[in-house]
């Protein structure tokens, strides 16, 4: 994948180089409450999230979630792409920012580029799956024309909102 570039974003693969920045964003409190804690506590634990996750998903899939980079300072923001669940026919979007870039439409810019990228790649349909308590990331998806499909089960005891959007 060539990189995505916004009018203020740049959108590429993660490699094992972003292992430092991927530690620190899962296990910001925003990630853990609506993502989830994956148990990643430190840079060796961090490569292997990245291997066994994005880059297995890049070979197997042809994308997963990418660095998303300020343009202009080059800074690491955060990240967003897709990911395929065995569960669910088509992938879900997905982004999260470090908490000092939240609240700048970020998000929205960088999900608007994965979204245009996903459409290039020949898919049909998009999902966005968030925790019902993230109201943030529901206005993202409503932004970017996703419509709620309403609370599905997802894990035992787990509910989450379900968005649809055609391509």
């Amino acid at each position: 994948m060539q990189p995505i570039e916004t009018s203020r974003l740049r959108i590429r693969l993660l490699t094992i180089a972003d292992a430092a920045q991927v530690l620190n964003l899962v296990n910001t409190e925003g990630f853990i409450t609506h993502i989830g804690d994956r148990g990643v506590r430190d840079e060796s634990q961090a490569k292997q999230y990245l291997e066994q996750g994005t880059l297995a998903s890049y070979k197997q899939h042809g994308f997963g979630m990418f660095a998303v980079e300020d343009r202009a300072t080059g800074e690491w923001l955060g990240q967003a792409g897709l990911i395929k669940r065995d569960h669910l026919p088509f992938p879900d979007i997905g982004y999260a920012l470090l908490p000092q870039y939240e609240g700048r439409g970020f998000a929205t810019e960088a999900a608007m580029a994965v979204l245009k990228w996903a459409k290039q790649q020949g898919l049909a349909q998009l999902y966005g799956v968030i925790s019902p308590s993230n109201q943030a990331s529901a206005n993202v998806l409503q932004k970017l024309g996703f419509t709620s499909q309403g609370l599905i089960d997802w894990q035992p005891d787990e509910q989450v909102m379900l968005f649809q959007r055609a391509l």
